[in-house]
């Protein structure tokens, strides 16, 4: 195994490599006392070609790396490529590109939600990984014969697997849709960490409007904080805590003491000051820029019972072509559905909205409808309308 610590020899390797049609990548990286990743270790293999370098060694520097990463004649091979990407985007300010996701090829060729890389290689390769190192400290030095070796065949496996997920993936004339998704994961606004938006990814726990303004602005703010100390976000507040806050609103220091999510001192010290300023700008925050209240409210019965029919045809439509569900359509994108025929769904676009969206609508229309034949379920048209199925009278 070759480790390079230095930037000529790395800048050799990526040569190589750059002669190679397709790359297959990986990293090592810790990120759980950290905002941002910190990368450890980045394994690659192409043609004849297997390298592990040192991304943290003191001599290096990875513009060859990275420089490799967007040269447009050589296919990035990953697995499960969104926080490989993310660290790349991070560091240098690229995207890679051209990239396939065999993740993702794995679901569209039907092997199921989330496939497991080590299921993958179970299954096309015949092989077993020793998963022993997965959760190793990847950031202490020396790394250890065995964690290089785990670590190398990730790389020597996936480039391996490629070929025989590219032959699948080209006789079930998918290939479109896992453009689409790779058009994704390789915009870069994919991996923009926007302050303003950081309340999205919290569960709405929030009854009122003004509550949602607060939330807003709390979020924004723990955003700015982690990011610029470079620490994860519950290190600068817990969620919880700011649920509590945007809850009861706090308007002085012994407003904000009394919260039981906040520990003792709080209240008083830096941080404390912050939270209640940015509780008085949700306060004044103009009520045309909160959104409405919707996620998390529930839903009513009738619209319910829409989302439990929509799931049935989800299913259905999944096995019959042989597609993980949740690549179709997520649990969210039922509900935004079932709510809306104008709804912001994934769902909704793309190929997605041709193999299901597009029959969703016709049901809420009362276009379609399913039944249980031989023991599976299959979607037709009711009786009398112009798009009923005609009997097979053979």
């Amino acid at each position: 195994m070759e480790l390079i610590t230095r930037t000529e020899d790395l800048a050799a390797a990526c040569a190589k490599l750059a002669t190679a049609p397709f790359i297959a990548v990986d990293t090592e990286f810790m990120r759980e006392q950290t905002f941002w990743p910190r990368l450890c270790l980045v394994q690659i293999a192409g043609g004849e070609t297997e390298v592990l370098i040192d991304s943290m060694a003191p001599d290096i520097d990875l513009k060859p790396l990275f420089d490799l990463m967007v040269d447009e004649t050589v296919l990035k091979v990953f697995h499960s490529a969104r926080q490989d990407v993310e660290i790349v985007h991070h560091l240098a300010g690229v995207i890679p590109h051209p990239i396939f996701d065999t993740q993702v090829a794995a679901m569209v060729c039907g092997f199921g939600e989330a496939v497991s890389y080590s299921m993958l290689v179970k299954r096309l390769l015949g092989r077993n990984l020793d998963k022993s190192s997965r959760f190793t400290d990847w950031s202490r030095r020396p790394l250890s014969e065995r964690q290089l070796t785990y670590a190398l065949g990730d790389v020597t496996y996936l480039r391996d697997l490629y070929p025989k997920l590219r032959a699948q993936l080209d006789q079930s004339e998918r290939a479109s849709w896992l453009n689409e998704e790779m058009a994704v994961l390789t915009d870069p606004a994919t991996y923009e960490l926007h302050p303003e938006h950081a309340w999205r990814r919290l569960k709405m726990r929030i009854k009122t409007p003004k509550a949602l303004a607060i939330l807003m602005e709390l979020a924004a703010w723990r955003e700015r904080e982690a990011q610029t100390q470079d620490i994860p976000r519950s290190r600068v507040l817990k969620d919880e805590a700011l649920y509590d806050i945007a809850g009861q609103a706090p308007r002085s220091v012994e407003d904000l003491g009394s919260l039981r999510s906040l520990h003792n001192g709080f209240a008083r010290s830096q941080r404390g000051r912050a939270v209640l300023e940015a509780v008085q700008r949700g306060r004044e925050r103009d009520p045309a820029t909160v959104p409405p209240l919707q996620r998390g409210e529930p839903m009513p019965p009738e619209a319910q019972a829409v989302v439990d029919l929509l799931r049935v045809l989800l299913k259905a439509t999944a096995g019959r072509h042989g597609v993980a569900p949740k690549l179709i359509a997520t649990s969210d994108d039922l509900e935004e559905i079932a709510r809306s025929d104008d709804a912001d769904a994934a769902a909704l676009r793309g190929w997605r909205r041709k193999l299901f969206g597009e029959d969703a609508l016709a049901l809420k229309r009362g276009e379609l409808a399913l039944a249980v034949k031989e023991g599976a379920v299959t979607v037709l048209a009711p009786e009398g309308s112009a798009a009923e199925e005609p009997e097979d009278n053979a």
